[in-house]
């Protein structure tokens, strides 16, 4: 295990060994996320990706909770008669 400081504006070097061993080149994005009390840093691979950034570290029940939460601001934005209202296939048309 290798130990870095956290500089003062939250930002950690990487060390080299590590960026080696799983992969990560200068411009390489990754994915950061808080499990269990520990901080995980993840190299990100094209749009597999972008699954992780997607996924609810809580597990289904908490996409089912997100999907819940959408649906309930969609109902909101209707009940206001705002754009979601209207057609959805081009909300900018004018008639």
């Amino acid at each position: 295990m290798t130990t870095v400081k956290v500089g003062p504006k939250g930002q950690v070097v990487i060390p080299k060994a590590v960026r080696e061993e799983v992969g990560i080149r200068p411009g390489d994005e990754v994915a950061v996320d808080a499990v269990d009390g520990e901080a995980r840093v993840r190299r990100r691979v094209g749009a597999t990706g972008l699954l992780g950034l997607l996924a609810d570290p809580r597990g289904p029940q908490g996409m089912g909770e997100f999907e819940a939460e959408k649906r309930r601001e969609r109902e909101l934005e209707e009940r206001k008669g705002g754009w979601l209202a209207g057609t959805q296939a081009n909300p900018g048309r004018r008639e």
